[in-house]
C-alpha cells in the first residue's frame, strides 16, 4: 500500500511513525479526532452499502489481497480480473445495478456474500 521503498525503511529501522506520515504515505485514508472518529467510519460504511453490492466488493477485495504484492505475473492478474467482470456481468447484482442507473434509484442488491461468493480463480486455478 505504502510502496516497496517506503515499507522496507520502515520495516528495516523499527522507526516508530506519527499519523500525519502514515497519512501522506497512504497507509490511511483520513485522520479524524477520537470523538469524531466512529462517526467518520460509520459514514464511510454506509456510503459503500448504499452504493455497491456486497458480493461484487467483496470479490473485489478478495482480488487485491489476491494480487498485493505483485507476485502474480501481470498476465495471470489481467485474465482474473477479466474473468471476473465476466462472471459478476452475469449475477442478478449488475442487472440491478444498471436497472437501478437508468430509473435513477437506489439499487436494492439481492445478492449476498455468504451464499452467493462465486470462486475467485483464474482459468488456471
Amino acid at each position: 500500500m505504502v510502496g516497496l521503498s517506503r515499507a522496507v525503511e520502515w520495516t528495516a529501522t523499527g522507526r516508530i511513525f506519527d499519523a500525519q506520515e502514515a497519512l501522506v504515505a497512504g497507509l490511511v485514508r483520513s485522520l479524524h479526532p477520537a470523538d469524531q472518529l466512529l462517526p467518520a467510519a460509520l459514514a464511510l460504511v454506509s456510503e459503500i452499502a448504499e452504493n455497491t453490492s456486497p458480493v461484487a466488493v467483496a470479490v473485489a477485495r478478495r482480488m487485491y489481497w489476491e494480487g498485493l504484492g505483485g507476485i502474480e505475473p501481470l498476465e495471470r492478474a489481467h485474465r482474473l480480473e477479466s474473468r471476473m467482470l465476466q462472471v459478476m456481468g452475469a449475477f442478478e447484482d449488475a442487472r440491478e445495478g444498471i436497472a437501478s442507473f437508468i430509473e435513477k434509484r437506489p439499487a436494492r442488491f439481492p445478492m449476498r456474500v455468504s451464499s452467493d461468493m462465486p470462486p475467485v480463480r483464474s482459468e488456471e486455478g
